[in-house]
C-alpha cells in the first residue's frame, strides 16, 4: 500500500514540476492558471494526508524552510572569475586578435555571444540530481551560503530533470529581477511606508540577503546560467560551451533564449548592435554582452590572467543619460568620517531606474566639473548601475550660481573638517565621538590588535549602537549582565564572556590604547612609536606638531592628523571617560638586566594562546616584543613558540603536531626571569 502511495505521490509531484519548468523557464505553459493551481492544491492536500511521504524537494517545500540565523562562508569548489571589460569595438577585436594569436590561428573563432545580466552571480551545487547548495561569487574564492532564498526561485529545479546528469554538477549562473517584478515590489515598498530599492540589481542583492525565504518567495527573482564550476568525471561533456548549456537546459536548467552563436569580430559587432537596439524592450536589465569561445578545447590552451578567463570578455554597453535640474548639494558623513557630497536632483527616470540622488565624489570633482546648485545637469547611470553627475548643461546657466564650498564642520557631530594632505577627502575629525562613524569606531577600539575585545562581534556592536546603548567606546564599560540579555541572541553564558572580555580588556598598553583610538593615519606600528617616544598619554595629547614630527616615521601629514584629533574636546571627553572607566596600562619601557639581544625570544615567533594566571596575554606579548619577539596570532611551521595558558585550544594541537615548542606559563616566566632581573 505504502508504495503505492508514494508512487502517486511522485507522479503528482513529477506533474507540477513539468508545467512548473514550462511557465517559468520556457515561457510555454501547457494547462491554464486554473488548471495548475487545481493540479498544485491535489499535490499539497495529498501531503497534508500523508505527510509521511513529504520530500524536501517537493514543489509546494519551495517556501517551508525556516529563516536562518546568519549567512555561512563556503570556499568555492573552483574560483569564480570575473570578466575582463572591451568597451570599444577597438578593445573587441584586440581580444579577438590575443585569443588567436594564443591558439596560433588566423581564421575566424566561434563565440558564444549572451546578453550580460544585471543580476548577481550564483554557484549551484547539484548531487545526484538534487540542489544541495548555493552560493554567492562573494570574493571569487569564497560566498555566501544563500541556499535558503535560491530554493524559492521556481526556474531553479530543485531536482534536475531527465536523467544522465553527473554525480557533482556546478551551475553558475546570474540572479535577476524582472523589470514587472521591480515595479511591483516597489510598490508594495511604497504601500507599507518603506523605502523602495533603487534598480533590480539591488533590489536582487537585498531579497539574496534576507534571513527568511518567505520573503525572498514574495519577490519572485529569476535565474540564467551561464557557465558551470566543479563536475564529477562520470559525465562526457560536450566539445562546445554552447552544447554543454543545452545538454543542461535538458535537465531543467534555464538559459538565456537572446543567446547566439556568430563568428569572429564582425558577427560579435552585429550581434552586439542588435541587443542594443531591443535592449530596452527587454524584459530584464541587461548591461552589455558576454562573448566566449565557443570550443571547451580552447580554454586550458588560452587560461586565466589573475581575475578573469583569457577566453572571454564582457562588451559593455555605453552609459545613459538625462537632463534634470541640480535642487541642492548635501554632505553625507560615512562610517570612516569621510565627508561626500550628494546631488539632490528633480527625479528623472535614466535607463527605466527613477533617479534623484547621484554621489559628486568631492569637492575637487565639483569645481573641476562646474557643478552648482540650480544647474540643469547630465546624469549618467555608469555601468548601468551607479548614478552619477557627468556635468552642468552650461548652454542653459542664465544667471550667476554660487560655487560649492564644503563646510568646515561636521554637519552630524560639529567637529571640525579637515582636508587630507594630496587627497581629494574631507575627514570629519570627531572619530570617537561622530554618530556616523560610531560603529566603525566601535569596531575597529575592540579588535584584535587594539583593545582585542573577544565577543564583540559586528553583529553585537550593530545592535548596541541601533539601540543607542553604546554611542561611544567608553560606554562599552558600562554594559552590565541585564543590558546584554535584552540582545537578540545573547545567552548569559554568552553575555559573561563579554563582560570578562570588556574588564581583561582594561588592562593594555599604551600603545595598543593609541592605536584603538582610531587616529586617522595612525596605524599599529606609528602607535607603538608615538607611546615609545612620548612614554605617556599626557605627553602625547600636549605635544604640537613640530614635536610629532620628531617622532620616527611621523611627518607633516600624521603628526596634522594626531594634533587635530587631540584638539577635538569631544575626542578629549571620550578618553577622560575611558581613563575614569579603569583603562591603565604598565610604562611602554620595560626596565631590563639584559639587552633584548640576550633574550631567547629576540627574534622569534611567538604565538600566545588560553588564560595566564599571571596577567594578560596582551601584558605578555607587549613584554615579548620588547624583546626583539614576533607576536602572531596564528600557528603556522614559521612559529618558534607557542606560550599555552590554560584552557588552550586548537592552536596547541596544531603547535604539538608541527612539532613547534610549547612552553607552560611556568616556562616562560622562567626564561623571562634572567631578563626580567
Amino acid at each position: 500500500m505504502t508504495s503505492n502511495l508514494q508512487q502517486q505521490y511522485q507522479a503528482l509531484c513529477d506533474q507540477v514540476n513539468y508545467h512548473n519548468h514550462h511557465y517559468y523557464v520556457l515561457d510555454n505553459p501547457q494547462i491554464s492558471d486554473a488548471e495548475f493551481d487545481e493540479l498544485y492544491q491535489a499535490l499539497a492536500a495529498f501531503e497534508q494526508a500523508h505527510p509521511q511521504l513529504i520530500d524536501a524537494n517537493s514543489p509546494t517545500q519551495r517556501v517551508a524552510g525556516q529563516a536562518i540565523a546568519g549567512f555561512t562562508s563556503v570556499v568555492h569548489a573552483q574560483p569564480m572569475y570575473s570578466l575582463d571589460n572591451a568597451f570599444s569595438d577597438n578593445d573587441l577585436a584586440d581580444f579577438d586578435r590575443r585569443v588567436k594569436e594564443r591558439l596560433k590561428q588566423s581564421v575566424n573563432l566561434e563565440y558564444c555571444a549572451e546578453p550580460k545580466m544585471d543580476g548577481l552571480a550564483i554557484n549551484l551545487r547539484f548531487e545526484k540530481g538534487q540542489l544541495v547548495q548555493a552560493t554567492t561569487r562573494g570574493d571569487g574564492v569564497s560566498g555566501e551560503d544563500v541556499t535558503h532564498n535560491i530554493r524559492t526561485i521556481r526556474s531553479i529545479p530543485l531536482q534536475l530533470l531527465g536523467d544522465g546528469w553527473p554525480a557533482i554538477l556546478e551551475v553558475r549562473g546570474e540572479v535577476f529581477m524582472r523589470k514587472k517584478e521591480f515595479l511591483a515590489m516597489n510598490q508594495r515598498q511604497l504601500i507599507l511606508g518603506e523605502k523602495p530599492f533603487a534598480n533590480p540589481r539591488n533590489a536582487a542583492a537585498g531579497t539574496l540577503r534576507q534571513l527568511d525565504p518567505k520573503v525572498s518567495a514574495q519577490r519572485r527573482l529569476s535565474f540564467y546560467l551561464y557557465g558551470w564550476g566543479e563536475m564529477s568525471s562520470d559525465w562526457s561533456q560536450p566539445e562546445t560551451y554552447a552544447q554543454t548549456l543545452d545538454a543542461f537546459a535538458q535537465w531543467g536548467l534555464p538559459t538565456n533564449p537572446e543567446s547566439a552563436l556568430v563568428q569572429g569580430v564582425e558577427g560579435m559587432a552585429d550581434y552586439y548592435q542588435q541587443l542594443l537596439a531591443k535592449r530596452e524592450q527587454l524584459p530584464y536589465e541587461i548591461d552589455g554582452i558576454v562573448y566566449k569561445v565557443n570550443s571547451i578545447g580552447h580554454y586550458a590552451q588560452l587560461g586565466f590572467t589573475a581575475k578573469a578567463p583569457r577566453w572571454a570578455i564582457a562588451r559593455k554597453f555605453p552609459a545613459m543619460e538625462k537632463w534634470t535640474d541640480l535642487l541642492d548639494i548635501e554632505i553625507q558623513v560615512g562610517r570612516t568620517g569621510a565627508l561626500t557630497p550628494v546631488a539632490r536632483l528633480q527625479p528623472v527616470e535614466v535607463g527605466g531606474v527613477v533617479v534623484s540622488n547621484a554621489t559628486l565624489h568631492n569637492l575637487d570633482e565639483i569645481l573641476r566639473k562646474d557643478v552648482r546648485i540650480g544647474d540643469k545637469v547630465i546624469v549618467r547611470r555608469a555601468g548601468d548601475v551607479i548614478p552619477e553627475v557627468v556635468g552642468p548643461v552650461l548652454s542653459l546657466r542664465t544667471e550667476p550660481l554660487a560655487v560649492f564650498t564644503m563646510p568646515s564642520h561636521c554637519p552630524i557631530c560639529g567637529s571640525e573638517v579637515i582636508k587630507e594632505h594630496d587627497k581629494a577627502v574631507h575627514r570629519c575629525s570627531g572619530g570617537l565621538f561622530c554618530p556616523a562613524q560610531r560603529k566603525r569606531a566601535l569596531q575597529h577600539f575592540v579588535s584584535r590588535k587594539a583593545m582585542d575585545i573577544v565577543g564583540l562581534g559586528d553583529k553585537l556592536i550593530d545592535q548596541l549602537a541601533d539601540q543607542e546603548i553604546v554611542r561611544h567606546p567608553d560606554h562599552l564599560y558600562a554594559l552590565d549582565l541585564p543590558v546584554l540579555l535584552r540582545l537578540e541572541r545573547m545567552a548569559e553564558k554568552s553575555a559573561l564572556k563579554v563582560l570578562a572580555a570588556i574588564e581583561a580588556s582594561k588592562q593594555t598598553t599604551l600603545a595598543r590604547f593609541i592605536y584603538a583610538l582610531g587616529i586617522p593615519e595612525v596605524g599599529e606600528v606609528t602607535a607603538k612609536n608615538l607611546a615609545q617616544h612620548f612614554k605617556s598619554l599626557d605627553a602625547l595629547q600636549n605635544a604640537d606638531q613640530a614635536s610629532l614630527m620628531t617622532v620616527d616615521e611621523i611627518g607633516e601629514v600624521v603628526a596634522q592628523q594626531v594634533r587635530h584629533f587631540f584638539d577635538q574636546p569631544h575626542n578629549r571627553e571620550v578618553i577622560d571617560a575611558l581613563l575614569a572607566a579603569g583603562i591603565h596600562w604598565p610604562d611602554p619601557e620595560l626596565k631590563q638586566a639584559l639587552p633584548a639581544s640576550a633574550s631567547p625570544f629576540a627574534g622569534k615567533t611567538v604565538v600566545l594562546t588560553g588564560t595566564l594566571a599571571q596577567g594578560s596575554r596582551t601584558e605578555a606579548a607587549a613584554k615579548l616584543e620588547v624583546l626583539g619577539a614576533k607576536i602572531s596570532s596564528s600557528v603556522s611551521a614559521k612559529t618558534d613558540f607557542l606560550i599555552a595558558g590554560e584552557n588552550a585550544g586548537s592552536k596547541l594541537a596544531k603547535a604539538e603536531s608541527l612539532g613547534i615548542t610549547v612552553l607552560n606559563e611556568t616556562q616562560f616566566l622562567e626564561m623571562m626571569e634572567p631578563i626580567n632581573g
